[in-house]
């Protein structure tokens, strides 16, 4: 994977959330992962074709996605249900296509598939490649989620 295809999924990530949910992220160093398990209790993950096939998956720890949505629509929920998979996904939307804005400043071209969202304890993350996967672990006051990245070269 190209490293340079990182910082615009990193700077999507964080531009977004204040945006969006007036959150602010803090990013930890990139690490390489190693397996399929998600590192949170919901994940959305969105398949990316264009000069590389690539996917991006965001994986939330209850409580951070459960901040974010309530300051996304003003309303708390106790709990994940289907009100928070859709923003979820919609998170995993947005992110991409702000990433791909980023991109195609740099001369790539991408288009991308529908979010899916799936939610529960140790779920699986398959992405759309054999490639590496990048994973950027990010902390917010509410807790903590999980940005993957994995692009063909």
């Amino acid at each position: 994977m190209k490293v340079e295809f990182i910082n615009p999924f990193l700077s999507a990530t964080l531009e977004v959330l204040k945006t969006m949910a007036s959150t602010e992220a803090r990013p930890r160093p990139p690490v390489l992962k190693q397996d399929s398990v998600s590192h949170g209790d919901v994940s959305g993950i969105i398949g990316i074709t264009g000069p590389f096939k690539g996917s991006l998956s965001l994986s939330f720890s209850q409580p951070c996605i459960l901040s974010i949505v309530a300051k996304m629509l003003g309303e708390k929920f106790p709990e994940i249900n289907a009100e928070i998979k859709d923003a979820v996904g919609e998170l995993t939307n947005m992110i991409s296509g702000a990433a791909r804005q980023n991109l195609e400043a740099m001369g790539y071209k991408f288009q991308s598939s529908l979010p899916t969202v799936v939610s529960g304890p140790n779920h699986q993350i398959k992405h759309q490649c054999q490639a590496p996967t990048i994973a950027i672990h990010f902390d917010t006051s509410a807790g903590s989620f999980v940005v993957e990245v994995s692009f063909e070269n």
